[in-house]
């Protein structure tokens, strides 16, 4: 199989492709198969995914800097994409180990150097406590209070 070949709708890095010289599968699903499935049918018989006219993308910051130009997104970072990818698993509920698995990461303090704390990930947090505590409140009556009289309470030695 060739570097970058789709095979069951993924791709398989092989070992000295990757930056941690480690292999890894990466399944394939929606936009982004459909998007590498019509290349490849242009291409059918290529090496690579990423080609113009036939022939291999060779200086890839040049051609990443245009897209990006086209698209309004001058200064992005080919490896924020890196960083935005594990967000969004992790955000979508994939478990972390999974998530280290298709980003490739060895250790836990990358993995956290790049599953970043955004200000959308704090108020989600604090809309989901405030849902949280109200379905509490309203839950049986009077039995559970809200989380002021029970900082009250607890000052006064009283907890429930």
């Amino acid at each position: 199989m060739k570097p970058g070949e789709l095979f069951d709708a993924e791709i398989r890095l092989h070992p000295g492709t990757t930056k941690t010289d480690e292999p890894r599968t990466v399944p394939l699903m929606g936009e982004f198969l459909e998007m590498l499935t019509m290349g490849r049918q242009k291409n059918p018989a290529g090496e690579f995914i990423f080609v113009r006219d036939d022939h291999r993308i060779r200086r890839f910051r040049k051609a990443w800097a245009l897209a990006c130009k086209r698209t309004n997104l001058a200064g992005l970072l080919f490896h924020d994409l890196r960083r935005t990818g594990l967000r969004n698993l992790v955000r979508a509920g994939v478990p972390e180990r999974v998530a280290v698995a298709i980003s490739g990461h060895k250790t836990r303090s990358v993995f956290e150097r790049y599953n970043i704390v955004s200000g959308r990930d704090l108020k989600e947090a604090a809309n989901k406590l405030e849902t949280y505590l109200s379905g509490q409140n309203g839950a049986s009556s009077g039995q559970i209070v809200s989380l002021g009289d029970r900082l009250a309470g607890q000052n006064r030695g009283l907890t429930n």
